[in-house]
């Protein structure tokens, strides 16, 4: 576990900061190779792409404050600021699910003011963001946050007690939940690109990840550590978590894009 690669002063290299770029990079890189199959220019895709980056960032960063209000008590400027009160540069917290719903604004502001469809839009970058959620959990698990319950299985790890999941869990082995959502975002991704070889309305590509990944979030959220802060309730044996919530939501949403009659077919390809 390397929570942060070198450190510089004030400043230090965080893994999961390096996942991010790296995922956005990728993202970008593959978006941008897409766009002009679809008939959207590729200056355009990496605008829509920055403009989903900064709401997501942004989108997380509420989605995190509002779960985990009490540790911002004494330090709300610790909220926003980049110089945190400790001295540090840097602003640790995210939620991704809150990141996934507002880079979904972001993309459609930007969409509309680019005067392009925007669930044309999500499906050219739609396989990026699987492959950018593959990078993020593995700056996770890098961090040692996001990381699962107690068990005895064969692939289960033992974090150091200077982590969170070592603080939790000091000496145990619990799921290496990152590690299980990297593998289903590899496959999710390689999926989404296989699917787009054919033919399909515009937005059932997104709807397909909306309703896949739904499905995966929802399960392995009953694998997952959660603060009591982070939990809204219980239905019977089924925890009631924010990320849950949202993952139920992208289900109903993703099999309405997939099986909606009414969309029209991808446009065509133009040269940029």
């Amino acid at each position: 576990m390397h929570p942060k690669l070198f450190k510089i002063g004030p400043f230090a290299l965080h893994s999961y900061g390096l996942m991010l770029a790296m995922a956005f990079g990728f993202g970008i890189w593959i978006a941008s190779k897409r766009a002009p199959k679809r008939g959207v220019p590729s200056n355009s895709i990496v605008d829509i792409a920055v403009a989903s980056l900064l709401f997501g960032l942004g989108g997380g960063r509420i989605a995190y404050v509002i779960t985990h209000w009490d540790e911002f008590e004494g330090r709300m400027l610790d909220i926003i600021s980049p110089i945190q009160s400790d001295g540090t540069i840097g602003i640790a917290g995210l939620v991704l699910l809150g990141g996934v719903v507002a880079g979904f604004g972001g993309a459609y502001w930007m969409a509309k003011k680019r005067g392009t469809s925007f669930l044309n839009v999500t499906d050219i970058m739609i396989p990026s963001l699987a492959l950018g959620i593959a990078f993020g959990r593995i700056g996770c698990f890098m961090n040692g946050c996001c990381f699962g319950n107690v068990c005895d299985l064969p692939w289960a790890v033992v974090f150091p007690d200077s982590s969170l999941a070592g603080s939790i869990y000091p000496g145990q082995h619990i799921h290496p939940t990152q590690l299980y959502e990297t593998l289903a975002m590899l496959v999710l991704f390689g999926f989404l690109l296989w699917r787009d070889k054919i033919t399909l309305k515009v937005g059932v590509l997104t709807g397909y990840f909306l309703a896949l990944y739904g499905i995966w979030r929802y399960f392995v959220e009953g694998l997952r550590w959660y603060e009591e802060g982070m939990i809204f309730g219980h239905i019977g044996a089924h925890l009631i978590t924010f990320s849950r919530i949202i993952s139920v939501a992208m289900v109903l949403i993703g099999i309405y894009l997939i099986t909606r009659k009414s969309a029209p077919d991808a446009p065509a390809a133009h040269a940029d």
